[in-house]
Formats: structure tokens, sequence, C-alpha cells
């Protein structure tokens, strides 16, 4: 009973990040009990039959709620374990930057964009004929997500183990490069579902934020031949200012990052909000 009531708790006291987690778990269990019920292993429960996206137009006009209940659906738990801990590191990241109420729509509308997408992919393509399949999962509300923020701050840098630090549009490039070599694999309607996401959470922030250079640009470069600039004079007196200039701004950068994970992003004046913004750019 004590269990029950610290879930109760921290759902009450978690921020939206840990609320979606909890009832993504609450609902994998819930398919769990119901198939202890199926006539025969393997057999689909029916509170996955009830919230599983179809692959037709005729299951969403039947099921209209699935266009959007799939997301909270796991296969096994793997499947969940995975779109969770991905869930907590991105949307906690999401949040330094956006609101809880921003994440949220991210992740719905994320979420309906995958399955358009998924459904489209079925019903138009060759690789799909014949084929019968169900979606279920959150990674298109969490590709979107990724991907927002990814576009806000491509710059942005995360250490990861034994590899060091990554940008954020680094990483963006090997997700979706990911999806796509996923296309030709046995979750390819996963994956169309993941790209529709991320779709979505690309152009959403780019049109938001009127940005000059995003993620696609940064991904483009990768293909493009550098060319080579010609040798230009730079005066000592110069240089040395241009050197105490960016010692400055990283020394502002430091100390609004440490003002944000002390007291949160919302706490940022409009100047420094800005200045962040415009840093993020370079």
């Amino acid at each position: 009973m004590s269990i029950i009531k610290d879930i109760k708790r921290r759902y009450i006291t978690g921020n939206i990040v840990e609320k979606l987690i909890l009832i993504n778990i609450g609902v994998f269990f819930l398919t769990i009990i119901a198939g202890l019920f199926n006539s025969y292993p393997g057999e689909i429960n029916f509170i996955a039959e009830w919230l599983a996206l179809d692959d037709n137009l005729d299951g969403l006009f039947t099921k209209p709620w699935s266009i959007v209940s799939y997301g909270f659906l796991h296969g096994d738990f793997i499947h969940i374990l995975f779109n969770c801990i991905a869930l907590y590191f991105i949307g906690n990241l999401f949040t330094q930057y956006f609101t809880q109420k921003q994440l949220l729509n991210f992740y719905f509308l994320g979420t309906l964009f995958g399955g358009i997408i998924y459904i489209f992919s079925q019903s138009f393509f060759p690789l799909f004929s014949g084929k019968t399949s169900y979606l279920v999962g959150a990674s298109a509300g969490i590709s979107a997500i990724f991907i927002g923020i990814a576009t806000y701050i491509p710059n942005y840098e995360l250490k990861i183990r034994f590899i060091g630090y990554v940008k954020m549009w680094q990483l963006a490039a090997a997700w979706i490069g990911l999806d796509i070599i996923g296309l030709v694999g046995a979750n390819a309607g996963g994956n169309f579902a993941h790209l529709g996401g991320a779709l979505f959470g690309f152009f959403y922030v780019n049109k938001a934020s009127n940005k000059e250079i995003n993620i696609l640009d940064k991904f483009v470069s990768l293909f493009k031949t550098k060319k080579k600039s010609p040798l230009k004079t730079v005066h000592k007196s110069k240089a040395k200012a241009n050197k105490t200039n960016t010692n400055l701004n990283q020394q502002q950068v430091d100390e609004i990052l440490d003002k944000i994970s002390k007291s949160g992003y919302d706490t940022l004046t409009k100047a420094e909000k800005e200045f962040l913004f415009k840093q993020g750019r370079k």
C-alpha cells in the first residue's frame, strides 16, 4: 500500500516528464495484466487492441483516439525502458528552455504527426503491400521533443561517456540517420512514425524561432566541401580584444547556466534569455 502512495505522491509532485513516464509505465502494467486473460500466448490483449493504431484509415474511423493513444503503449519491457530513459533525459533538457505545457504539446502533436505518417506509409508504399500491422510506442513524441530542442540549441554540447562532448545537431543527425536506415528494416512502419514526429519538432521550432542556421543546415554541411579561405592579416590588438570579449561572453554564459540549474529557466530576465539564445547560435 505504501508503494501505491509513493507513486501517487511522485505523480502529484513530479514535473510533466515524470508524469508522462509514470503514465506510460502504468499503461504497460495494465497491458501485462490484461494479457493474463488471453486465450493463447502471443495474442494481442484487449487493452492493446483498443489503444494501438491500426495501419489503415478504417481503423482510425472506428478508433479515432488511437492516433494519440498508441503513444502510451509499448510492446515489451525493453521497448518501454529505452523510451522512458530517452524521455527522462531529453524531456528535462527541453524544459530548461521551454515550458512544461510546450513539452506536453510536442509529445502529443509529435505522436499525432507520427501516426499520420505511419498510416500514409502503410497505405501508399509498396513495401507494406499485403502486410498488416499496428503501431505502438512513445518514440514519435520523443522524436518531436528531441529534434525540437536540437533545432533550438544545435551547438549545445552533451558529454557522453567514452565519446566526449557531442553537439546536439550531431546527435540529432545520427538519430534521424538511424531512422532513415530503419525504413528498410523490420520496423519500417515505426521508423516512418519517428520521422513524422521529428519533422514536426523541426519545422515547428524552426518556424517559431525563425533561425537562419538550423539542424538541417548542419546536417547538409557534412557533405559539402569546405572552401579554403584567403589569408588575412590580423592585428594583435584586435585579436587580443576578441579574446577578451570571448572570455567575458563565456563567463556570462556560465553565470546564466548556474542560475538555470539553481532556479530554472523561467527565472531568467529577457536580456539574459536573448543573450543565451544569441550565444547558442554562434
